[in-house]
């Protein structure tokens, strides 16, 4: 499943929940404020008749009524313009669903099977051959979504996990920044690989989740702000907490990106950066290689034989990035577990980088089939020095391969696991700062996916 931002603007319930211990909200608005006429031309600040720090009569106790709805959508409005200093052009309808209308009848995050990207997330070592991706993503999805927003119908849907109607105020504001960026930059078309739907996603994700933090913190020092309601009964989410880790990427990192630009050139930086979105993700790990140090262009030679070939699709390679080789090696326990929560910054809420995946250069990675309905892949990493691909090149065979997948080791460059849901032959081969990785069914398949050169 491909869900990019051309399509739909997902916010993920765990932002919710990392949001609701925030410190509680000042319910005093300042005494001294006079409020003014309401103004004969739409400004920032001020939306549908309430100011930015206006007071409003909301209690979501027994669900919002259409009154409340209305007004505390409009002061959001107007606080993310206050706050992000941009001007809505527009009104955006909200809508609240329950968890259980989204899951019975909203198809936006329906994932599909799909053996192409079976190979992209086993190459990973994320989902085995023992579960469907789409499975996976769609138990995901169904109980981690907690509203979206879609250009299609310029709309934000909300799903309560209350019967009643209800709204978390950061939910809220953060799809409302979403809405703000489609009337003022629009979105772009979907992205072809992973690594640059994540990159994407990190601008457009990190500004949203910037800019709600900033919200925050206004909500904890000196605004009356609508309390979060309890959480309820839940999302109920199938996790994978590995899958998740590539789907939150962008939520965790984007807001330092987004904040690094800020602080180099205020909103105005920020603006900018949707004329020249970020290329890849090493980009938002990195701002400081944002925009000069864009990806190297791996070129894989097609040589399999004539009973393996590649889909017939129109992207038929995909790039991965430096945030799935650091998941994959944090997911198989082939670096140490703690460093997701180590160094992370103000805004982000994990730590995607390590020592064996931040020399990541570029990559390609390749779907192969055969005509009996067997699969294999070729995955070609550059990377930034030789001795980043001596320490890649090491940690994926000895901590990975053998540590923790428990594989043979049959030559100098190939590797099986016998058993489980990755049991699959493999050859490694280093060759100066590039790393390439051939899988197949067999070792004897090996040289028939991709031909030793």
């Amino acid at each position: 499943m491909n869900i990019t931002r051309s399509s739909l603007v997902p916010v993920v319930l765990a932002l919710s929940l990392i949001i609701s211990g925030c410190s509680a909200p000042v319910s005093d608005p300042s005494a001294s404020w006079s409020w003014p006429e309401d103004p004969p031309t739409d400004r920032i600040g001020w939306e549908e008749g309430y100011w930015y720090n206006e007071s409003i009569a909301v209690n979501q106790s027994d669900g919002l009524n259409e009154t409340e709805l209305d007004a505390f959508v409009a002061r959001t409005m107007a606080r993310v313009e206050h706050v992000r200093q941009l001007e809505f052009r527009e009104p955006v309808p909200v809508e609240v669903i329950s968890r259980e209308e989204y899951r019975n009848e909203a198809n936006v995050f329906r994932a599909e099977p799909d053996s192409w990207q079976e190979q992209v997330y086993e190459a990973s070592f994320l989902i085995g051959e023992d579960e469907s991706v789409a499975d996976v993503l769609n138990g995901l999805y169904g109980g981690a979504v907690a509203g979206y927003y879609t250009p299609g119908d310029d709309q934000i849907v909300i799903v309560s996990n209350s019967e009643q109607p209800k709204i978390n105020r950061v939910t809220l504001a953060h799809e409302l920044v979403h809405a703000l960026q489609d009337q003022q930059f629009g979105f772009n078309p979907p992205q072809e690989t992973h690594d640059a739907r994540i990159a994407d996603n990190g601008l457009y994700e990190g500004d949203a989740k910037y800019t709600e933090s900033l919200y925050e913190e206004r909500c904890a020092n000196d605004w009356d702000c609508v309390p979060i309601p309890p959480a309820g009964v839940g999302g109920g989410a199938s996790f994978d907490f590995g899958v998740y880790l590539t789907i939150y990427a962008p939520y965790s990192e984007g807001p330092e990106f987004v904040a690094a630009l800020h602080e180099r050139g205020g909103w105005e930086a920020v603006n900018d950066a949707y004329d020249n979105v970020p290329t890849t993700a090493e980009q938002i790990w990195h701002p400081e290689t944002y925009p000069d140090e864009g990806p190297t262009n791996v070129d894989v030679l097609d040589r399999s034989s004539t009973e393996w070939s590649r889909f017939d699709r129109e992207a038929v390679t995909t790039r991965l990035g430096e945030a799935y080789l650091y998941v994959m090696l944090w997911d198989t326990r082939a670096i140490d577990r703690q460093s997701l929560r180590q160094a992370t910054g103000q805004y982000s809420r994990y730590n995607y980088t390590s020592g064996a995946s931040a020399g990541w250069g570029g990559d390609t990675l390749v779907p192969y089939r055969s005509e009996s309905g067997e699969f294999g892949y070729v995955w070609a990493i550059e990377w930034d020095t030789e001795a980043d691909a001596e320490q890649f090149d090491e940690r994926y065979r000895k901590s990975l391969l053998q540590l923790r997948m428990n594989a043979e080791r049959i030559d100098s460059e190939t590797y099986v696991i016998r058993d489980g849901p990755f049991a699959d032959a493999f050859r490694i081969q280093q060759n100066g700062t590039r790393v390439t990785i051939v899988n197949a069914p067999s070792v004897e398949a090996l040289d028939r996916v991709h031909a030793s050169g």
